[in-house]
């Protein structure tokens, strides 16, 4: 059932991608004007226009992430003792890693500085590393936790700390996958992935019963006070994704029970630890 929901989300991305999306509508309006349908094509231009323009001048896309980056901040005072730091793949290059024989970090790559930050502040805890490969065709030996297990290394956490998984294609398997590597199965640990996951990532790990205390990093909206109108369409895509993605993603696994809420907060942590203790 796993593989068959990993193949479904990853065909189903590949159509509601906003870049994909828009693409269509051209493709499909091209394809009415041939056929001499002017009004529906004329429709579906005008529809493409309404969402493009928006996208080039304004970075409509903060709208969409912000709400996900706000949702949770790191601790305004670190615990005094955790029993490990977990790290969530993606923000690796895998394909780009392969094919130049090295490790590479992406955009996520903030994952890793955060985790280095966090392994230093706390020298005696364990690394949890989570993540394989979430590519349908790229099967190839090379999996986000060899490559994790390099930059960590490089970055100059001890290899004896860093405990990887390396089976998981997607955020519901990185905690069911973790969980035989954990020291303590009731213990508290710091989660280290991009802060616009953060929510999906805290409903999920609730929901498998880990108690983790976020670290969001790697931010990708500008605040409303330094947003400016501009022509960058393309970066204004590079948020638009993930950030839809992630709507997307929240509202799917909230419907198949694989996290307790559709769009976890602090707040619902802080009640589910107190409804814990009365028990």
């Amino acid at each position: 059932m796993d593989n068959l929901f990993f193949i479904i989300s990853k065909l189903a991305w590949g159509i509601l991608s906003p870049t994909n999306l828009i693409i269509g509508l051209v493709t499909i309006a091209t394809v009415l004007l041939w056929l001499n349908k002017k009004r529906p094509a004329t429709v579906l231009l005008t529809l493409c226009l309404l969402i493009n323009l928006p996208l080039l001048f304004y970075p409509v896309s903060d709208l969409l992430m912000q709400p996900l980056e706000q949702r949770f901040s790191k601790p305004t005072e670190m615990p005094t003792n955790v029993d490990g730091i977990i790290v969530l793949g993606g923000g690796e290059e895998l394909k780009i890693s392969h094919s130049w024989k090295i490790a590479e970090m992406g955009n996520g790559g903030d994952r890793y500085v955060g985790a280095t930050v966090l392994a230093k502040h706390y020298p005696n805890v364990p690394i949890i590393f989570s993540g394989g490969n979430s590519f349908l065709r790229f099967r190839k030996n090379d999996n986000e936790a060899t490559i994790a297990q390099q930059l960590l290394t490089d970055m100059g956490i001890d290899k004896q700390r860093i405990l990887v998984e390396s089976q998981s294609r997607n955020t519901y398997e990185n905690f069911l996958l973790l969980k035989p590597l954990l020291p303590k199965k009731d213990g508290h640990y710091l989660l280290v992935t991009s802060a616009y996951h953060m929510p999906r990532a805290v409903g999920i790990a609730r929901k498998q019963h880990f108690n983790v205390i976020p670290y969001p990093v790697d931010y990708r909206s500008n605040h409303g006070s330094i947003r400016q109108w501009d022509f960058a369409m393309f970066s204004h895509l590079q948020v638009l994704e993930p950030a839809w993605r992630e709507w997307i993603g929240l509202t799917v696994y909230f419907l198949t029970d694989k996290t307790q809420n559709w769009l976890p907060s602090s707040e619902q942590g802080i009640e589910s630890a107190r409804k814990d203790s009365m028990l």
